[in-house]
């Protein structure tokens, strides 16, 4: 198992995330990764373009589609490469060794979710899957309360005033604050 989920420990203080009472029993089945989240979220799309195929989108859902998937993965290799020039872990649940804020993490603190959020929202698209479009933001929500909150709690001790300047200054999704 990855950690404990009943609780996030940051110093002394118990960050649990929010209705995820089941957690210990499901997934402690389940490799509890933003991939894997991406992936079931996609794969929901994917059969709801199959049982309820729409032709809403077109050439416009496939080239849009295209280029989100593409730019999601830029965000996502962007991000890596600032993590692994700061030699700290890209892995959620672990501690960082350094607050990047340099390169694709001046325009986001989380440009790795944001890019699978571009990843799903393109996928959507490319599948015709209109009905999921609803998906995207149900996995926003989900990414920020099983791994955004405990991140940034894990920051915010081990860096205090460099991760309040950090965060007063850039979106937790996007944009400068």
């Amino acid at each position: 198992m990855l950690g404990d989920i009943r609780c996030v420990k940051v110093g002394s203080t118990c960050y649990a995330p929010p209705g995820f009472s089941f957690y210990d029993r499901a997934m402690s089945k389940f490799v509890d990764l933003p991939p894997v989240w991406l992936g079931l979220f996609a794969a929901l799309a994917w059969g709801q373009s199959r049982l309820l195929p729409m032709n809403m989108f077109g050439t416009f859902g496939d080239v849009a589609g295209g280029v989100l998937v593409v730019a999601g993965i830029g965000l996502a290799l962007l991000a890596v490469r600032e993590f692994a020039r700061a030699r700290t872990t890209v892995i959620p649940h672990q501690q960082p060794s350094a607050l990047v804020s340099s390169g694709i993490f001046r325009l986001s603190r989380n440009p790795i979710y944001l890019g699978d959020a571009f990843i799903l929202l393109g996928l959507v698209l490319w599948w015709d899957a209109v009905l999921s479009l609803v998906l995207v933001p149900a996995f926003m929500a989900l990414i920020q309360a099983r791994f955004i909150r405990a991140e940034e709690a894990r920051l915010e001790a081990a860096f205090p005033e460099a991760f309040a300047d950090y965060s007063a200054r850039v979106a937790r999704w996007f944009g400068r604050q």
